[in-house]
């Protein structure tokens, strides 16, 4: 199993999550102090690579581009992310968050790396941004519908699914699911958030990528296994992961 996107900084018990992993974990930075922990995990865990990036939430801290950048040549670290907009609970930096995101796309393209974005009732202003760029990379739990799923990947992007498309009210996503290629797909937890069904409403862990992957496979009426191969192939071309 290859999780996609998670967050292993937040966690106490980071050795027991990771154990309990069978497989690929890609813990995503957010801030300097997020950035500076994911350099560390992917030195100490053989499964754990990474990605560096500063979180729209964040624009409004200090933050360094300077030590991102520096630290792109690091072999273990696969994208830079988690970048992006979210309008959600402020959107009075919103000039703040596009400059910060534009920052870190132009990095992406200079160093010809994948991103993860994030975008929170924002999706139309991060689609006019993505579509100014040449790039590749993931719409990371992603909330719109069909019709706006299929733009992203017509730019060049996959499509991050997670614990949401296994919800009985999670009815958009499975639609989207059942409605693009599952080439077009990456599977991800964002743990320790958004557990998906049956631990919905407990502490998210990247082993629970499972019940994920169980469900797509489910709603595209495919094996487990098929759908374990597909993703994983589109996660191994993306990232590049050895």
């Amino acid at each position: 199993m290859i999780d996609t996107h998670c967050h292993l900084d937040c966690f106490d018990n980071i050795d027991e999550v990771v154990k309990c992993m069978d497989g690929i974990m890609i813990t995503s930075g957010y801030n300097d102090v997020s950035n500076k922990k994911v350099l560390e995990l992917v030195e100490k865990y053989e499964n754990v690579y990474g990605t560096l990036g500063i979180h729209p939430e964040e624009v409004d801290e200090n933050f360094d581009i300077s030590f991102i950048e520096n630290n792109l040549k690091n072999n273990k670290i696969v994208a830079i992310g988690e970048i992006g907009l979210d309008y959600h609970y402020k959107d009075d930096n919103k000039e703040k968050q596009k400059e910060v995101f534009k920052l870190q796309l132009d990095l992406a393209q200079k160093y010809d790396l994948p991103i993860i974005v994030h975008s929170r009732d924002a999706i139309f202003d991060t689609y006019n941004i993505l579509k100014e760029y040449n790039l590749r990379g993931t719409i990371h739990c992603f909330s719109s519908g069909t019709d706006m799923a299929q733009k992203f990947i017509n730019l060049g992007y996959k499509i991050g699914i997670g614990g949401v498309v296994t919800f009985k009210n999670g009815k958009k996503l499975k639609e989207v699911v059942n409605n693009i290629d599952i080439k077009n797909m990456l599977i991800e937890t964002d743990s320790p958030y958004l557990s998906p069904e049956p631990y919905r409403g407990k502490i998210n862990e990247p082993k629970n990528v499972f019940y994920v992957l169980k469900e797509v496979a489910n709603i595209k009426g495919i094996s487990y296994n098929e759908a374990l191969n597909i993703t994983n192939q589109t996660a191994h071309d993306l990232f590049k992961i050895k």
